[in-house]
């Protein structure tokens, strides 16, 4: 019999069907959505338990609670398009580390006129040289990216260092197998790294790695994929009880009822087979989802606001707007405002330990256009999301590993560009290319790592270029690998563990060689809020 229009919400009243009595039949004829289940008397009483802890037993390996561990939290800044990093950002030098200096020409091709390399004095006031390490890692003192980083980290920057690795790789795509995430999540003991206590890893975009570059295919564990966050709402949408939240039922009567739901179905398991030989594994991995499910509802039943860094009630650990990034700037609908948003919402999930890792993807730096200006706003916008990852990380007393990476990069012809006064950008080179890393240590700034045989600076530049400004291939396994980068990056974050030890056992396959020592940058991070 034909019927007359049904609103979307309304649910079907099919006169040809009998009352919906199973769950399934429900869902179908839109009495319920998401999570439903019918309950008669005898069930009703598994509500009565209480719920001031969780009152199931989970079956075996099942991780419930808070399942963060105490990792130094990582995040990757991805730059997307061939960035430059060396020279007019961080000084990377020859042999001797980063103040062993190039020729002119030499940093001519990265950017910097005759008058402001950094061997010469400034001309303002002829005593102060081209070189900054207020964040113990040589910058230029001009860099675009260092004006950034200190304009939001006033509080973080005496507490931070860092280690720059000069090292090529290919130009403006995403093949190049920079992302160390999957790396980061097993390098501890027993394979396990850094893990959030929601999220292993998380992304801003939806890849594979969770950034604009690849994971090495060796560590790639399609387990913990990275969950894409790159807005608030992502954040806050990782909590989510159906319609459970802002219904009827108190968060008490929630998390009973979603204790129920695990018991019913426990009982129902019983009585069935899956007809598979791991009869009993394909149960538990079941009966684990119907608990975590439980776990979430007592953990995070007032509501998911502690993951949103827009929430003025997370007892003052504000991000934004009105506390790291302004109102302004936060609610922009231009590209800072998307970029400020997408760093907000990963650095608090990753600092305050909802996720173990995360990488921030940041499109726009193939910049080579003919100017100078554009590539510095670009890399101002960069030091400013760096810079409020380690202030955020100094608010909360949390150490920090920020690792940032470009594939490829770019190199100037010498041409000036007079609004800045700088080379302009002539076109892709991947022999200028580098990544650097810094490191945050609420107990005082980490030293650089101390080995045999070995000038301490060393440590603080993994390799070194040639004096006309190239990578020299042969100064480190990184220098001409991709793959040696993410080793070294991962051998580098466990050492900050006191865990390099276990680098060669926890990753076999590896192109670092026999001396490790030679490539870690810093000591042991000591800080008893880990």
């Amino acid at each position: 019999m034909k019927r007359g229009y049904v609103p979307p919400e309304q649910p079907f009243r099919h006169r040809d069907h009998a009352r919906p009595r199973t769950r399934r039949e429900f869902i179908a004829q839109g009495f319920l959505g998401g999570l439903g289940a019918v309950m008669g008397g005898p069930a009703l009483s598994l509500l009565s338990r209480p719920a001031s802890a969780l009152d199931i037993a989970p079956p075996p390996l099942c991780a419930v609670g808070p399942a963060g561990n105490n990792k130094i939290p990582f995040i990757c800044v991805d730059l997307a398009g061939g960035a430059n990093i060396a020279g007019s950002n961080v000084l990377i030098g020859k042999r001797g580390g980063q103040l062993d200096f190039l020729s002119t020409a030499g940093y001519s091709k990265q950017g910097l006129p005759g008058d402001m390399v950094p061997a010469v004095s400034a001309a303002a006031d002829g005593l102060t040289d081209f070189v900054d390490t207020t964040l113990g890692l040589a910058f230029h003192a001009d860099s675009a990216m260092l004006r950034g980083i200190l304009e939001r980290a006033p509080s973080a920057a005496a507490a931070t260092n860092g280690a720059v690795i000069p090292a090529r790789s290919q130009n403006d795509t995403g093949n190049n197998p920079h992302n160390p995430m999957y790396g980061i999540s097993r390098a501890g003991q027993n394979g396990l790294g850094a893990r959030g206590e929601l999220l292993a890893l998380i992304g801003s975009q939806s890849s594979l790695s969770g950034g604009n570059s690849m994971a090495p295919a060796s560590m790639i564990d399609p387990e913990i994929r990275p969950t894409k966050v790159d807005r608030p709402s992502d954040a806050t949408g990782l909590i989510d009880l159906g319609g459970l939240l802002g219904g009827t039922l108190s968060e008490t009567d929630n998390v009973q009822l979603m204790e129920a739901v695990y018991r019913i179905s426990q009982l129902k398991m019983q009585t069935v087979s899956t007809g598979t030989p791991d009869d009993t594994v394909l149960k538990n991995k079941l009966l684990c989802a119907y608990a975590q499910s439980a776990d979430l509802a007592e953990r995070f039943g007032s509501g998911p606001g502690v993951l949103d860094p827009t929430d003025a009630s997370d007892n003052g650990r504000i991000v934004g707007p009105g506390g790291i990034f302004s109102a302004e700037e936060f609610n922009a609908s231009d590209a800072n405002g998307r970029e400020f948003r997408k760093t907000a919402s990963i650095m608090k999930l990753v600092i305050d330990g909802y996720a173990g890792a995360g990488t921030i993807t940041m499109g726009g730096y193939d910049y080579h256009t003919g100017d100078r200006v554009t590539g510095e706003d670009r890399d101002l916008r960069a030091g400013r999301c760096i810079g409020a990852c380690l202030e955020y990380a100094a608010l909360m007393n949390k150490p920090l590993m920020i690792y940032v990476v470009s594939d490829g990069s770019v190199f100037s012809n010498g041409m000036i560009d007079p609004a800045v006064g700088k080379g302009v950008w002539t076109g892709d080179n991947q022999q200028t290319a580098a990544a650097f890393f810094l490191v945050y240590n609420p107990a005082g700034r980490t030293a650089l790592y101390q080995s045999p045989n070995t000038d301490i600076f060393m440590h603080q530049q993994l390799g070194w270029m040639r004096d006309s400004g190239d990578v020299e291939t042969g100064s480190s396994p990184a220098a001409n690998n991709v793959n040696a980068l993410v080793d070294m990056v991962i051998l580098n974050y466990m050492a900050l563990h006191g865990e390099q030890g276990l680098y060669a056992s926890l990753f076999p396959v590896n192109s670092l060689g026999t001396d490790l020592d030679r490539w870690i940058a810093f000591e042991e991070v000591v800080n008893g809020t880990l």
